[in-house]
């Protein structure tokens, strides 16, 4: 399980450098980023972050609902 979990972060890490990148990095003129690229990569690591964690938090409660409903339904 633990192999697995780490592919799944390494894949979404990678996602998320090549989203961010490709959205955000538009001058290849110099080695740093300009500041406009810096901010768009930041808000587009915390915008990805926020929905990351956003998703993981419905998946909780879902994963809850569906537990409770089943739960509900082994005493009848």
């Amino acid at each position: 399980m633990e192999k697995k979990q780490m592919k799944d972060f390494m894949n979404m890490y990678s996602n998320l450098v090549q989203r961010c990148f490709n959205d955000c990095v538009t001058d290849f003129t110099s080695k740093s980023l300009l500041g406009k690229e810096e901010g768009c990569v930041m808000r587009c690591v915390d915008k990805f972050l926020k929905s990351s964690e956003r998703l993981g938090e419905r998946f909780q409660e879902q994963n809850a609902a569906m537990a409770q409903q089943g739960g509900m339904g082994v005493g009848r």
